[in-house]
């Protein structure tokens, strides 16, 4: 098999992955908020209910779509097509496990990665950047002040919280740069997981994991950050207008950005596929399908670990005011990453002295 054999083998389990996950972490969502409110939760649809999420899907597109008279025919038709696809491609950089000896990883230097690139982290910075488009255009394309408001506020949100979130992965840059001695940028995940193997960012720079976190929550548009929804003063934001399979295209993007913010969080800041005592047990030297088993399960482990707290964190605090939000960004946040990154650039710079 060839090197583009693999990578599209590759893609297409990947995708099948986190379309099956983001229909099935609604169900996790649902079952868990009926655990914290004393609910039962689905129960009816298949054993334990685990068929609800196809259910959902036979019943969304049953649904008649519904476009305003007024609304820009061709917008309204891309946005949530550009909302799913930033969503997916933002995972082609994202390391899933570290496996010697397997065609597959061959041309990616030993990662499990779909592409193994020298500006990986850029580039997520960028895909990031991106994703309001869709939510922006959504609300202006339907025509609707509750939609434009949604939009807005959307725009708004997202812009604010990714000069902290950027802030913050800059300081894990820098413990890579300062700590990773093998081949390739710094700039790549896997370099920065690689980093990790003596101790997890979420370790060395806790503020930095603090702030990427809660600003990954506004970026998702997740409460208590989710005021571009807010049903009781806009209906339902930049997607009233919506109906039928492009109305369940923005709620696959929804849990798509939660489940691809899970996994960079587990990359940047909580050693990716590293797992526990791995030069004890000597992982390295197992064979292909162990490495590939070892990474990947700890990596999934981790990933689940964190889409678990996106629910939590929703159904267990209220919203916040829209002065607050911004407040929050601007005001308390965007100083505190960069007091962070000050922090971070000296206790690098003493590193490297005492290791000179």
């Amino acid at each position: 098999m060839t090197a583009v054999s693999y990578t599209l083998i590759l893609i297409g389990a990947a995708l099948f992955v986190l379309l099956t996950g983001a229909a099935y972490s609604v169900y996790l969502e649902r079952k868990v908020s009926a655990l914290i409110q004393q609910r039962v939760g689905p129960n009816r649809v298949g054993p334990f209910g685990l068929l609800q999420p196809l259910a959902d899907v036979i019943k969304l597109i049953l649904k008649e779509d519904i476009v305003p008279t007024s609304a820009d025919k061709l917008v309204h038709f891309l946005a949530p097509i550009i909302s799913v696809t930033i969503a997916l491609i933002t995972f082609a950089v994202i390391p899933f496990a570290r496996v010697e000896g397997i065609g597959m990883t061959e041309a990616t230097n030993g990662f499990l990665v779909i592409a193994d690139v020298n500006i990986g982290v850029l580039y997520i910075l960028a895909i990031a950047s991106v994703a309001v488009y869709g939510v922006t255009l959504a609300g202006w394309s339907s025509n609707s002040k509750y939609a434009l408001l949604g939009g807005l506020r959307a725009s708004a949100q997202m812009i604010s919280y990714e000069l902290a979130m950027g802030l913050a992965v800059v300081s894990v840059i820098l413990l890579t740069n300062a700590t990773y001695g093998g081949e390739g940028g710094f700039l790549r995940p896997g370099a920065i997981v690689e980093a990790q193997r003596g101790a997890w960012n979420l370790f060395v720079n806790p503020l930095g994991f603090l702030i990427f976190v809660v600003c990954a929550f506004a970026e998702a548009n997740r409460a208590p950050f989710d005021l571009v929804e807010a049903e009781q003063e806009l209906v339902g934001g930049f997607h009233t207008e919506y109906s039928s399979m492009k109305f369940a295209l923005f709620f696959v993007a929804e849990y798509l950005h939660v489940i691809v913010a899970s996994m960079l969080i587990t990359t940047l800041f909580v050693g990716g596929y590293l797992g526990p005592f791995e030069g004890m047990l000597g992982v390295q030297d197992w064979g292909w399908g162990g490495q590939l088993a070892w990474g990947l399960g700890w990596f999934l482990a981790k990933t689940v670990f964190f889409v678990f707290v996106f629910v939590w964190v929703r159904w267990t605090l209220p919203r916040f005011k829209y002065n607050q939000l911004m407040d929050i960004g601007w005001k308390k946040f965007l100083p505190l990453a960069l007091a962070n990154l000050m922090l971070v650039a000296a206790g690098t710079a003493i590193y490297a002295t005492l290791t000179a």
